[in-house]
């Protein structure tokens, strides 16, 4: 257990990273990420507000719909990543633990000129992330809804139901592993019971911070405060497809418009064995010093070092070398295309 985000959270169950990893990879895993932030904004003007506060455009998004986004400054930086989810009557936000008080405060800012409401529920609801490519199997039998209405549901589509007979959920298809997957919101009063009746199944692992951080390197998923911060944009770190400006005005887009950015966020690989890149590990190119490693692992499912940085652009092409520092030598490390790992079908 270690200190996340004012909350206490497991790195690792009893069965160790790489049984947990491996798991989620080829079974089903289980992630109490409770911790995350949900916001949910009302009124006649929820979705215009939302629009406003956020990269991505709202106005598309279809009832039972959601996509991913980003909440910028007026310097047009991250000030986080999210969720959006569009429901019937009301949008919630879905924000990272560690900026979610930060991001109420933001966004609030901007509520005054919009006939909405925004209320922060995050201590109210739990949030489990079940993962892996048995998570549809497992969890069929324990969603009430209407026939075949789980097995139907589109990546980034969620519908409502109930759990285990009667308790009320949201499950979206949506997850932080690459694999197929799903996540459940409900009140938190329940979180136990929901909890229980998952692993009870006997077909799930529990998996911690451990796990679900080299899953998400794996495929190249950024991380607030590693891989994005209130010093970078959309465009450096690769996310241009949720930035659409032709939507109007939006918090940031004046900044984003002017940007000429000479760097770009790249993921590299290293041969070496023993080499590990780790936050914060210096890295050059060309003999010179460019930055530091954002994030970095030994993969479990590649048996290689993996790891993210921002180079300049002359350096972002596959193939690149580039060197990173470790415990004072220096490794080289190979620019490659996101994502690290690919399935099987897409190999």
């Amino acid at each position: 257990m270690v200190p996340f985000a004012g909350y206490e959270m497991p790195v690792t169950y009893k069965t160790g990273l790489i049984a947990e990893h491996q798991a989620v990879r080829t079974k089903c895993g289980l992630f109490d990420v409770s911790h995350m932030g949900e916001f949910i904004v009302r009124g006649p003007d929820a979705v215009a507000f939302v629009n406003r506060v956020t990269t991505n455009d709202v106005t598309k998004l279809a009832v039972g719909q959601i996509h991913y986004s980003a909440i910028l400054n007026e310097r047009g930086t991250f000030e986080d990543d999210c969720l959006i989810y569009r429901l019937e009557d009301h949008v919630m936000m879905v924000v990272n633990a560690s900026n979610a008080a930060k991001d109420f405060a933001h966004i609030s800012k901007e509520l005054g000129a919009f006939n909405a409401t925004l209320t922060d529920e995050s201590e109210r609801t739990a949030l489990l992330a079940l993962q892996g490519p048995q998570a549809e199997r497992v969890l069929s039998p324990l969603i009430s809804t209407h026939q075949s209405a789980l097995i139907n549901l589109q990546y980034y589509w969620f519908l409502t139901g109930t759990f285990a007979g009667d308790i009320p959920v949201i499950v979206s298809r949506t997850g932080y592993t690459g694999e197929d997957g799903f996540e459940l919101y409900f009140d938190v009063t329940k979180a136990e019971r929901v909890w229980d009746a998952l692993m009870n199944t006997g077909e799930v692992t529990p998996c911690g911070l451990g796990a679900r951080d080299t899953l998400r390197l794996e495929m190249g998923m950024t991380l607030y405060g590693n891989d994005i911060d209130d010093t970078v944009t959309p465009y450096e770190a690769g996310l241009a497809w949720i930035v659409k400006p032709a939507k109007g005005e939006f918090v940031g887009r004046s900044a984003l418009s002017a940007q000429r950015s000479a760097r770009r966020l790249v993921g590299f690989t290293i041969a070496e064995r023993g080499a590990i890149p780790r936050h914060g590990y210096p890295v050059f190119a060309d003999g010179n010093a460019i930055g530091s490693v954002c994030s970095g692992t030994m993969s479990p499912s590649l048996g290689i070092a993996i790891g993210t940085c921002y180079a300049p652009l002359s350096h972002t092409k596959e193939g690149s070398t580039l060197e990173v520092e470790i415990r004072g030598k220096r490794a080289n490390a190979t620019v490659t295309k996101f994502p690290f790992y690919k399935h099987a079908s897409h190999r």
